[in-house]
């Protein structure tokens, strides 16, 4: 009887934190209009089903991956690098679309005179994000 009730508990409070992880990440996409900017920084405005399909797809593919202890027999190398570099191209969309709502950007490069340098400036940012990364991964991780 006691562990049924374990089970049902561990059950409700999965389910509240699933729910509670799921609203935060619709609020954030629908708060900051991330999928529309999407589109609009990738020019692709007749394809935003597919953003959203593919966040939909996305989510319910890793979760079934978690729940079903699914596995791949691959060497280390090659099972990362595909999933490394679609999260990488996600995370930086994700963080070029927060960029453009929030105007960070424009508004930085206006104050400190740098409007001429505004694709350097991208690019070095980007540059050094992926540095810092690849160092962190590669020196410490190991």
């Amino acid at each position: 009887m006691i562990e049924a009730a374990e089970n049902l508990f561990a059950a409700v409070l999965g389910l509240a934190g699933g729910l509670a992880v799921g609203s935060g990440l619709v609020a954030l996409l629908i708060v900051f209009d991330l999928v529309p900017r999407l589109a609009q920084l990738s020019r692709g405005f007749r394809m935003s089903a597919w953003f959203e399909s593919a966040i939909v797809c996305g989510s319910l593919y890793w979760t079934f991956a978690d729940f079903m202890d699914w596995k791949l027999r691959l060497p280390a190398a090659v099972a990362l690098t595909g999933p490394g570099l679609l999260a990488g191209m996600f995370v930086g969309m994700l963080a070029a679309a927060l960029t453009e709502v929030m105007n960070v950007l424009p508004i930085l490069a206006k104050r400190l005179g740098l409007s001429a340098y505004m694709v350097g400036l991208v690019m070095a940012m980007v540059i050094g994000k992926t540095l810092g990364s690849l160092f962190d991964w590669l020196v410490f991780q190991w």
